[in-house]
């Protein structure tokens, strides 16, 4: 007899379907991880943060340390309550359902917002691409102000499109592009050490440049802190992994194991891709040409290499960027889905697709901010202000998640008690105490570089926009609560026991 097809995964009571094995949730993560945040933030720093200079490295050790501090959290959090929408369920079983939202909400925002920088930036490395391969004309076209926002909008919606067709098709679209990726990125990396400061600093002066060869290096303690909060923002989109915890197979094994590969792999990339650019191309000489262009990791190293190995490695980049846009429409769509479960958000936005297992409007509604972000970008013509926001956001979110991890056993011991990651309290009294210390500290850092800034208009502080987004969906979650007790419905007991499957 002929074999048969397995069966598709039968859709549970929610409607998602658990198909995302260790690979695709690994994929998710990483995906979501690596992309502006290799390519472009580690050299848009010297502009963001002045004087930054070599230490560089150094900024991303200590972003290093607060991330992995709350990839623990999470990973503890999620071998308990293996649930769609992650740090929404996380902070609502264990601190109380505004707790949950604020941090979700904060969550949701920030990711909204990177999806928008992300397809925003894309464009220009598809101008790269043209230009390394001399094509003039379709780089001149891709140049036009109009077409990068219809390709931003198409790019987002694309991958839109995607996620409708449900998580297994999220996942064989990431994991190819993931390895494509790597191997882009390891051809950087390798171009990178290949090559010396002496070779660079001959190639500028040949162009009469020696002048973007002298910088300033500013003090340790006034660059570097400030420099790690905004790398901070590379290290986030692990977080994905968890918003789709009702989707993954076995997941209080899954869940952990690959938020712990996707911190490792990424942490390890970043370290080799950003030292092999700063080993060949002098900092100076980066920071003075960010004040003059957007600088990207492939445009730096492009004058050494061959056109060929040129155009590979800003393909990489472009893919790189790219890979980032399904598994963050990912998370974020879960993170809509589990508050409407709940009865905090409007109940429409449960609906899932009979076939494909996709939450079809939380999709729409997470993409209809992200849109909204990337014509915000375009009017302002900065899109840097976007990556502000995510800091802020996701500061506040990973330490609500740290809260969480001391509160849970006081609110719902019995969960507690399922947590297979450091399962000796005193280790996660430790790891939660450390992690709020350090992301307080940093989220202080950031605040105060904001607030101080010199800007056009209280609009152009991220913090604030941040505060009044916060605002207007605490006053949605009031009214969704309001009238879920009307019903008769105890938000209290409601968060008091996992969602369900």
């Amino acid at each position: 007899m002929p074999n048969r097809p397995a069966p598709a995964p039968e859709p549970s009571r929610t409607g998602l379907r658990r198909e995302l094995g260790l690979l695709g949730l690994a994929a998710t993560g990483i995906c979501s991880m690596v992309g502006a945040g290799i390519n472009i933030v580690p050299f848009a720093l010297q502009r963001t943060v002045p004087g930054i200079g070599d230490w560089v490295l150094a900024a991303y050790g200590i972003a290093a340390v607060p991330a992995v501090l709350a990839a623990l959290c999470y990973a503890m959090l999620g071998s308990a309550m293996p649930r769609a929408g992650g740090s929404y369920v996380y902070a609502s079983r264990a601190i109380g359902p505004y707790t949950g939202f604020l941090a979700s909400f904060s969550q949701w925002f920030g990711l909204c917002m990177a999806i928008a920088v992300v397809s925003y930036v894309i464009p220009p490395f598809l101008r790269d691409i043209a230009v390394a391969a001399e094509w003039p004309t379709l780089a001149a076209t891709l140049e036009q102000r109009g077409v990068r926002l219809a390709l931003a909008l198409g790019l987002l919606w694309t991958f839109v499109g995607v996620n409708l067709r449900g998580v297994s098709a999220v996942a064989r679209t990431l994991v190819p592009l993931m390895l494509l990726m790597f191997v882009c990125g390891g051809l950087v990396i390798v171009s990178g050490f290949a090559h010396d400061p002496a070779e660079y600093r001959a190639l500028v002066e040949a162009r009469g440049e020696a002048a973007m060869l002298n910088g300033t290096r500013g003090a340790f303690w006034s660059v570097v802190p400030p420099a790690a909060a905004v790398l901070f923002s590379s290290f986030i989109g692990f977080d994905a992994i968890a918003q789709a915890g009702g989707e993954a197979k076995a997941p209080t094994r899954s869940l952990p194991l690959a938020i712990g590969l996707a911190i490792l792999v990424v942490g390890s990339f970043y370290f080799l891709f950003t030292a092999a650019v700063y080993h060949t191309v002098p900092w100076q000489y980066v920071a003075a040409a960010s004040q003059l262009r957007d600088v990207t990791a492939p445009g730096l190293l492009a004058p050494l290499t061959s056109p060929t190995v040129a155009v590979i490695m800003v393909s990489g980049a472009a893919i790189s960027l790219i890979n980032d846009l399904p598994g963050m429409l990912l998370g974020v769509s879960r993170l809509c889905f589990a508050w409407a479960e709940d009865g905090v958000f409007p109940r429409g936005i449960t609906a899932v697709h009979p076939r494909t297992g996709a939450p079809t409007v939380a999709l729409y509604v997470s993409a209809g901010l992200a849109t909204a972000g990337i014509l915000a970008g375009h009017l302002a013509g900065d899109f840097f202000a976007g990556v502000d926001i995510l800091v802020t956001a996701m500061l506040v979110n990973f330490l609500i998640m740290a809260w969480s991890v001391l509160q849970l056993p006081a609110r719902n011991p019995a969960l507690a008690r399922a947590m297979r990651v450091l399962p000796s309290r005193s280790l996660q009294v430790a790891v939660a105490l450390s992690a709020i210390g350090l992301l307080a500290t940093l989220l202080a850092v950031h605040t105060w570089r904001d607030l101080t800034a010199e800007v056009a208009g209280w609009y152009a502080h991220p913090t604030l926009v941040w505060l009044l987004v916060m605002a207007a969906g605490s006053l949605l979650y009031w009214r969704e609560a309001r009238a879920l007790a009307r019903r008769g419905g105890d938000l209290q007991a409601i968060t008091a026991v996992l969602p369900p499957e």
